[in-house]
């Protein structure tokens, strides 16, 4: 079977969290997403592991299954140099006995323990419990592995199970680096909240037995990660070079002649996009055969914002993504599958921005330093949404 599962994510105890984080929210929103298998995150904090013995019921192999969701024991860690790690963890007594070991200050408070780890320790703690692990988000400036390591195998002294590529990379980047032709590719969310347009906005789709650790498992190290589906990279915060403070996008070799200062003040974050170029071994992408594709997503509420100019979790908004949803049961459909007749026959404007998307003609500025890239249409996309308009009354209407 066909699983989409995304495998990181974080709890209401996670720093910068929100409150809704909780099982009761995200097993819903998961199923509107379209998603089968959701990774806890969190899996080291142990009110968050009361929580989901709570609130679950444990149908076997790794998995608790709330209504129609499946969750999977995952965790992120903060090791030696600030690089974060991704655990995928066979049950929540593995997960406590790990927690125990940590020597964590802030392991009670924080969902996201940090702790004075290298790359070999973090490698051998999770194969002496038999979890699989590798780098999150490993390309990203603040927390990821590429940060300080030019390669994987120096962070962990061999091979990853897999390496998680973070919201402003893409397969297209990564398959840049030789080294990293024999590892699979994890595509997750990150997300602090349950929300739509954060939840599963990437995930991979995996094939699996049945939905448990050791499918899973088998999956992820024997090529059955059958798509990666995620953002266009240019969107991911991190994705360009540009300053923390004031967002203004730099020239790497610009950035690195002012020492990684901006005139405003504020440090510059050396973008995901230059720190690729700067190991990789091919100015093109060498897809190796078991490398699935990569397929872009965009969330949908983010779409209908761009149509009609308002936030996201507007009225507006909420109340046009939730009508397409009662129509066509979950998101990932509508965004890449359904025909684009059915959801004009909802909504004319949406429909022209889909098409627009899946046919890659959407604008996007891209992000860097912090702050996401935008979409946007182009001018005679954007003309064609406004003139768009309810359609016209005829006598038909007004018979009895």
């Amino acid at each position: 079977m066909l699983i989409n599962a995304d495998l990181h994510i974080h709890s209401c105890f996670s720093m910068a969290s929100s409150k809704d984080m909780v099982v009761d929210n995200i097993a819903p929103q998961a199923k509107l997403k379209g998603l089968q298998l959701m990774g806890t995150g969190d899996g080291f904090h142990l009110k968050w592991l009361n929580m989901i013995e709570e609130n679950t019921t444990y149908s076997g192999d790794g998995i608790y299954s709330k209504k129609d969701c499946d969750f999977i024991l995952t965790a992120e860690v903060e090791a030696k140099n600030r690089i974060h790690h991704l655990f995928i963890l066979p049950n929540i007594e593995i997960a406590r006995e790990i927690s125990e070991r940590l020597a964590s200050k802030n392991k009670d408070v924080d969902g996201r323990p940090r702790v004075e780890m290298d790359g070999c320790e973090i490698k051998d703690l999770a194969k002496d419990y038999g979890c699989l692990f590798g780098p999150a988000h490993a390309f990203t400036p603040w927390t990821g592995m590429y940060k300080i390591h030019d390669s994987v195998y120096d962070c962990y002294n061999g091979k990853p199970d897999f390496l998680e590529l973070g919201l402003s990379a893409d397969s297209n980047m990564a398959d840049r680096v030789k080294e990293l032709q024999n590892i699979p590719f994890l595509t997750n969310s990150d997300a602090h909240s349950p929300w739509p347009h954060r939840l599963g906005r990437e995930f991979n789709q995996i094939e699996m037995e049945d939905i448990s650790f050791t499918s899973l498992k088998n999956g992820i190290k024997n090529n059955g990660i059958k798509a990666n589906y995620g953002l266009i990279a240019n969107l991911g915060k991190y994705h360009m070079t540009a300053c923390s403070k004031c967002y203004q996008l730099m020239d790497p070799v610009f950035a690195k002649r002012n020492k990684m200062k901006c005139d405003c003040g504020g440090i510059i974050k050396k973008g995901v996009d230059f720190r690729i170029s700067e190991i990789a071994d091919w100015n093109k992408p060498h897809h190796p055969d078991h490398r699935p594709p990569y397929i872009y997503l965009m969330p949908l509420a983010e779409i209908i914002s761009m149509v009609y100019d308002k936030g996201v979790t507007t009225k507006t908004v909420q109340n046009i993504w939730k009508t397409l949803i009662k129509e066509f049961n979950n998101e990932i459909d509508i965004s890449i599958k359904i025909s684009l007749s059915d959801i004009d026959a909802i909504d004319e404007k949406v429909a022209i921005a889909i098409e627009a998307f899946r046919n890659k003609s959407i604008y996007i500025s891209p992000g860097g330093g912090g702050k996401y890239g935008q979409i946007s249409l182009d001018d005679n996309l954007k003309n064609e949404v406004k003139v768009k308009k309810r359609k016209q009354l005829t006598l038909d209407n007004f018979k009895n």
